[in-house]
């Protein structure tokens, strides 16, 4: 077993310093205060504090997860969250404690803190953490997920990211009133509207799950009758990518899920929105590309599809980096090379009816296979397998930061 670690308590100043910002009713230019001369001198001091400190000590992580009744999928997913450093980080030092301003209670962060605290428990008295706490609280919160019915994981994961921005979210909810953003933001260059929308999405919702989930997609339309180009701009999670149904021997490629992802689409007059410069619907063609990067970009290949009758899974391959997967060509012209290394995956088995979900998580000490109680290491090249569900990726370049 790895030796234990400790936690960097960065994450804990930079929340106390968010707090001391906020208080004295500084706003942030960009979504990285650490830019800000004043975060700078307040880092300074609290890191001398923090030191001398004792910090959080981390076991190994290789604790796995009771099944409570059909919450593999739970077990799945919760286990790639743990091994996501800068959520895991924040929750073991409770950072949301010392920034969070939203009127919720923050009673779903706190007993997801408790159940990370116990799979990385330095003294790893037990082998396996039952999360009943946890799951109760969820189930309140999303009442959809009452039962034992079984559900899906990458559902389970945007309602659990929501539900934990909600409590912690850093601004409290204020109703604007006025133009459109689109309207406002239409004559102004395309990189000046897409920060602008960033900032304006900031103003409101502001977390450590938008610190390191949320990115920008652009999505381009053109007028096939005046050729005019409209932009609009949405924050995302995760990408959900379509699998190619064409392939080379059961097999594709993570690139061209998202080749086919961000390829131009047609669309009729009946599907088109209203073209700004014709004032009517016309047939247009629409692009989606990623306009900001995320720290963390958690890919969701899309297995399961709905025909009018049923909804059948997907079994293809797909092949996927370990290392350097570089995404600059769905991002903005000429942004250079943006990278990202996985470090989570989780693995759904069966059919649409009856399936097991799993984890495969990287520790920095190798690889593990999470299957709810059990954890056993994994070899590299057990990774690749046609059960990948949902890919945890981690930004590995510093320039990948994207404003264009």
């Amino acid at each position: 077993m790895p030796g234990a670690s400790g936690v960097n308590v960065e994450g804990s100043c930079e929340a106390l310093c968010r707090t001391l910002v906020s208080q004295n009713g500084h706003q942030r230019e960009t979504a990285d205060i650490s830019q800000s001369v004043l975060y700078t001198s307040l880092m300074g001091l609290l890191l001398v504090a923090d030191n001398e400190k004792e910090q959080v000590t981390l076991g190994s992580g290789r604790i796995g997860l009771r099944n409570i009744g059909n919450t593999c999928f739970l077990n799945a997913v919760v286990q790639c969250l743990s091994h996501t450093r800068g959520l895991r980080d924040y929750c073991l030092l409770k950072s949301h404690r010392h920034e969070k301003f939203s009127k919720e209670e923050a009673m779903l962060t706190e007993a997801f803190s408790e159940l990370l605290s116990g799979l990385w428990d330095a003294n790893e008295e037990d082998t396996v953490v039952n999360p009943r706490q946890f799951y109760n609280i969820f189930k309140e919160a999303v009442p959809y997920f009452s039962g034992y019915s079984q559900q899906d994981a990458q559902e389970f994961l945007r309602f659990l990211l929501d539900k934990l921005h909600t409590e912690i979210n850093r601004r409290p909810y204020v109703r604007r009133a006025g133009k459109d953003p689109e309207q406002k933001y239409a004559r102004i260059r395309l990189s000046e509207e897409a920060v602008a929308m960033w900032k304006t999405h900031l103003e409101r919702d502001d977390s450590r799950i938008v610190d390191l989930f949320s990115g920008q997609l652009r999505s381009s339309l053109h007028c096939s009758v005046c050729s005019h180009y409209s932009n609009t701009f949405d924050v995302f999670c995760d990408l959900s990518l379509p699998i190619p149904k064409r392939c080379i021997a059961g097999v594709v490629t993570l690139k061209e899920c998202l080749d086919l992802f961000s390829q131009e689409e047609k669309l009729d007059k009946e599907n088109s929105p209203m073209c700004e410069r014709c004032n009517r619907r016309t047939e247009c063609t629409k692009r989606l590309s990623i306009q900001r990067f995320p720290q963390v970009i958690v890919i969701h290949l899309n297995r399961f599809t709905s025909s009018r009758w049923s909804i059948s899974k997907s079994t293809v391959y797909v092949s996927f980096p370990l290392t350097n997967l570089d995404l600059r060509p769905y991002g903005p012209v000429d942004c250079g090379p943006v990278l990202y290394d996985l470090y989570a995956i989780c693995n759904h088995a069966g059919t649409v009816n009856m399936g097991h979900y799993t984890a495969c998580c990287s520790d920095g000490n190798g690889w593990c296979f999470y299957n709810d109680s059990s954890v056993t290491p994994v070899s590299e090249n057990q990774l690749q397998t046609n059960q990948a569900y949902v890919l945890f990726y981690q930004r590995s370049n510093s320039s990948a930061a994207i404003r264009k």
